[in-house]
């Protein structure tokens, strides 16, 4: 590198200052999405800008963005429209969604919240499930991104439950909840968001007030869900106590005529099928063999019913 009235890069001084490799330089250029450097005699030279786009590109990577749309992104910047307003939405949406701040723990503080008992197994099946991340260079240490999360896992392991029913269940919830959470951005995107959507990309002012109403409703999903949890489990509660009282109370709301309700299976038996089947096929896999065993049984009455008259019929 060198220092005259601005940096220039070798393709090699710009993949050290960059953190890219030279290969993914190169192909960033055959895709056209760095500009073309500056041809010294039988050299290639890069300049800050280049260095700019390359951290650019890394940055709109880390958030989901793929290589065909931020080559649109770019486009539009270098035809003149811009990119703060789109990088001022993608910084909102990438923003916290709780106030809540990750703290850090050590494998025997973890330990001594659960018992004092060591169990590797559930640790790693909590890393697996992203209640702990490993802290790099610090095997004995685990970064926790939501502390109200083990807390509950705490509490309920001394109120008895086993590790292994919590984490199951925190699997279940976790599916239950990402359901919610889809069709929440699918609501507002089809009426309020959609509109903004028309250009690729949005122009600034259609950024910026889009990022606007993300800040004004980003707290609405978590306070619905939190309603509605309430109501539930006000409702709920009460059935629960009375049933296990001996009410002839049902735990459940009664299903209207054609309309399907929810069966929670173990998760040992949900783990066997995803082994089985996958992860993406267990709904239709239980349909199936639920299907299967009712037409089955059906099947079997009818048998038993015709057996019986026959029987009837030669005994006339």
């Amino acid at each position: 590198m060198t220092s005259r009235s601005a940096a220039e890069y070798r393709i090699e001084d710009l993949a050290h200052a960059s953190g890219a490799t030279v290969r993914t330089i190169r192909a960033y250029q055959d895709r056209g999405l760095l500009p073309t450097p500056e041809r010294r005699g039988r050299a290639n030279v890069y300049g800050d800008t280049h260095l700019a786009r390359l951290r650019q590109i890394a940055d709109l990577l880390d958030r989901g963005y793929t290589l065909a749309s931020i080559k649109e992104l770019l486009e539009a910047w270098d035809a003149g429209r811009g990119l703060g307003g789109v990088l001022g939405l993608v910084a909102e949406v990438h923003g916290p969604w709780t106030d809540e701040q990750a703290d850090r723990i050590t494998r025997d503080e973890l330990h001594g919240k659960f018992g004092g008992v060591q169990d590797d197994q559930a640790v790693a099946e909590a890393v697996e499930l992203g209640v702990l991340e490993p802290i790099p260079g610090r095997p004995d240490e685990f970064l926790v991104p939501s502390p109200q999360e083990l807390s509950v896992a705490v509490e309920l392991h001394g109120a008895g439950v086993p590790l292994t029913a919590i984490s199951g269940h925190l699997r279940e919830l976790r599916g239950q909840v990402e359901h919610i959470a889809c069709r929440f951005l699918e609501f507002t995107t089809e009426h309020v968001f959609a509109r903004y959507l028309g250009h690729r990309p949005p122009t600034d002012a259609d950024a910026a007030e889009a990022a606007e109403l993300v800040r004004r409703l980003r707290p609405l999903a978590q306070q619905t869900v939190d309603a509605e949890l309430a109501r539930a489990m006000r409702t709920f509660a009460t059935r629960h106590l009375q049933h296990h009282l001996g009410a002839d109370t049902p735990l459940g709301p009664a299903p209207a005529a054609g309309e399907s309700r929810p069966v929670l299976l173990e998760p040992d038996t949900i783990r066997a099928v995803e082994q089985l089947v996958g992860p993406q096929n267990v709904a239709a896999f239980v349909m199936a063999a639920t299907e299967r065993e009712v037409q089955a049984r059906t099947l079997d009455a009818l048998a038993t019913s015709h057996f019986k008259i026959s029987q009837v019929d030669q005994m006339d």
